[in-house]
């Protein structure tokens, strides 16, 4: 086992040729949503490239890209390290996106079409599937694209764009409450789209920002849960 927490072989080379400064990025910030590159742990460049098939430069642009947008932090004479979110970075992070997401039910009750409502069925039912697997990268993958598919259904590119700037890191943080919520989560996801497809505004906005505000209460609870 590397210092970077990777088997060998866990991560696919990247191919060239293409633009190879955002595809290492990518990469990385993806292991790092995942947790495959844990909060706290020692990122070391030779390692790094070695995993992903490429020389040191191309990762050293994309851990200082990372610590500019607050990936990962650079300590001096001790080189990188993925970032440790503190509670209170958690919350104000969550209560965002419960803003976002609230609205953006209200919305998709006004506007979603059948096949739109279809679309969250089926979303809803492999992530069900998920859980009954035991799969939480799949599960949180699936929560996800769920929430995308009630932010596109919205309408509203403006809210969209926002929710983009979050989404990412609303996954890192709700993959170490994933089994902690577990099949509830999929019941909350039931409802609202009972709501969505009942155009019940009012519920659905209510529905998603309860639906929300559990993912914020686990992840504070989650040492203890």
């Amino acid at each position: 086992m590397l210092s970077t927490g990777l088997p060998q072989g866990s991560v696919p080379r990247l191919e060239r040729p293409g633009p190879l400064r955002e595809r290492v990025y990518e990469a990385l910030l993806e292991l790092i949503t995942t947790r495959a590159l844990r909060p706290g742990q020692h990122l070391v460049e030779s390692e790094l490239a070695g995993h992903l098939g490429v020389s040191r430069q191309p990762v050293r642009e994309a851990l200082q890209r990372l610590n500019t947008e607050g990936w990962v932090d650079l300590r001096p004479a001790q080189g990188a390290f993925v970032h440790e979110p503190t509670e209170e970075e958690a919350d104000q992070l969550l209560t965002v996106r419960t803003l976002l997401e609230a609205e953006a039910a209200r919305l998709a009750a006004a506007h979603a079409d059948s096949a739109g409502i279809a679309v969250l069925e089926e979303l809803c039912a492999e992530g069900e599937q998920a859980v009954v697997a035991e799969d939480v990268d799949r599960a949180v993958a699936l929560n996800a694209a769920f929430h995308s598919k009630v932010m596109e259904l919205a309408g509203n590119t403006v809210l969209a764009g926002l929710a983009a700037q979050v989404d990412r890191r609303v996954r890192w943080y709700y993959t170490p409450v994933a089994r902690q919520r577990g099949r509830q989560s999929w019941v909350e996801h039931r409802e609202l789209i009972a709501a969505v497809e009942a155009r019940d505004e009012q519920r659905a906005t209510q529905l998603m920002r309860a639906h929300t505000e559990h993912t914020r209460r686990s992840y504070h609870e989650r040492e203890t849960a």
